[in-house]
């Protein structure tokens, strides 16, 4: 049974950082994208950034040059680092694995088919 645990939400000021952490177990995703998406309340889940094949990047623009996305792939995990937080950014933040594209890029939304429970994060003004 696949599981992405996320870590390291909770509440922070505005101009301040966190770091999330997703640790996979009952596959390994090394030849796999993984993703960070997010939903704010009353609004879509949208996507943040990805990790995929070839250490390739991809961010949402609302989150460009603020937060970095990276894996650990000995240790089967991906980490979002936030900066600059801004009090937009506030909302759920899930970890995802794109399991069906191997040396896939992560750019495909569709094909993120395991996900985690989400871990909240909040920026007060």
């Amino acid at each position: 049974q696949v599981q992405l645990i996320e870590s390291g939400g909770g509440l922070v000021q505005a101009g301040g950082s966190l770091k999330l952490s997703c640790a996979a177990s009952g596959r390994t995703f090394s030849s796999y994208a993984m993703g960070w998406f997010r939903q704010a309340p009353g609004k879509e889940r949208e996507f943040v950034a990805a990790r995929g094949w070839g250490n390739n990047t991809y961010y949402a623009d609302s989150v460009k040059g603020r937060f970095t996305i990276s894996r650990d792939y000995a240790k089967n995990t991906v980490y979002l680092q936030m900066n600059s937080l801004k009090p937009e950014d506030t909302a759920v933040y899930y970890c995802a694995a794109d399991g069906t594209s191997r040396y896939g890029l992560g750019t495909n939304r569709d094909g993120y088919n395991y996900w985690g429970q989400g871990t909240q994060v909040t920026v007060s003004s």
